[in-house]
């Protein structure tokens, strides 16, 4: 057997990508149907207004939500703040009035020769 009759060869394509409905991420199926049900109530139901002002309402729901969670593009470019253990700063009354503090004074010592 030759060296390339050995390396894998991928029958199909779609085998390790992200599921997809046409051209619509699969997982995005259940967010978008919420926004369209939640502009639907608040656009059509409550605000009286046409059926293009709705269909605007829940494009523009989608393309938010498409362009906030797809591929974790914004939500991972949120990286959590590390958690603070020790400082150095000396204390600093927000009230203004001045604070005593000890302090430790420094015995240099000197070899005796």
């Amino acid at each position: 057997m030759s060296k390339q009759e050995r390396e894998f060869r991928s029958v199909n394509r779609v085998l390790g990508q992200q599921p997809r409905l046409g051209p619509f991420p699969a997982d995005q199926i259940l967010p978008w149907s919420a926004i369209a049900l939640i502009m639907y109530i608040a656009v059509k139901g409550f605000g009286q207004l046409s059926w293009l002002a709705t269909g605007i309402a829940i494009a523009w729901g989608w393309a938010t939500w498409w362009t906030v969670s797809a591929n974790k593009d914004f939500f991972g470019k949120f990286i959590g703040t590390p958690r603070v253990t020790k400082g150095y700063q000396p204390f600093a009354s927000l009230t203004g009035t001045p604070t005593t503090r000890k302090t430790k004074k420094k015995r240099h010592l000197r070899r005796r020769r």
